[in-house]
C-alpha cells in the first residue's frame, strides 16, 4: 500500500527509474552525491527498506551477500557463476503459473519474483578441468 512518500524515497525511486539497471546502496548513496543531492547513507538504507515493503523496487541478493535494488520492471531470471561471480539473464520464465497458482491458494499479494541458480560458468568449468589435469 501505497503512503505518502518521504523526499528521500521520491528521490531514490526516481533514480532507480532514471538508471534502469540494478545497483547497491552503496552506489545510490554515490549517485545522489554527484547529483549535489546530500544524503546520509543511513538515510537511503531506510528509504529502500521502505520501498521495498511498499512493493515500489525490487531487491536481488548476489552470491557475495550484496544487495541490488531497481525499479520494479519485469522479473529477472540469472545462472551466476560462484567462482567469477558472472550473472547470465535467463529470458524464459518457468513460474509464472505458479505465481498465479501461489496468490489465488494463499492470497498472498506477489510483486514480484526472482529466479536465480548458481553453479559454474563454461569458462570457469574449463578452468578447473584444465587445474585438475
Amino acid at each position: 500500500m501505497k503512503g505518502q512518500r518521504t523526499r528521500s524515497q521520491e528521490r531514490i525511486l526516481n533514480l532507480l527509474k532514471n538508471l534502469n539497471q540494478a545497483v547497491s546502496a552503496q552506489d545510490i548513496y554515490v549517485e545522489l552525491r554527484n547529483q549535489g543531492q546530500t544524503m546520509g547513507l543511513a538515510t537511503v538504507y531506510r528509504a529502500l527498506e521502505s520501498l521495498k515493503l511498499e512493493g515500489a523496487i525490487q531487491v536481488r541478493t548476489l552470491a557475495s551477500g550484496e544487495s541490488l535494488y531497481s525499479s520494479v520492471q519485469e522479473d529477472k531470471h540469472h545462472l551466476t557463476c560462484l567462482q567469477c561471480r558472472a550473472s547470465i539473464p535467463i529470458e524464459e520464465c518457468p513460474v509464472h503459473e505458479l505465481e498465479d497458482q501461489l496468490h489465488q491458494s494463499y492470497h498472498f499479494k506477489i510483486y514480484y519474483h526472482t529466479l536465480e541458480f548458481f553453479g559454474l560458468c563454461t569458462q570457469c568449468q574449463m578452468a578447473q578441468t584444465s587445474s585438475e589435469v
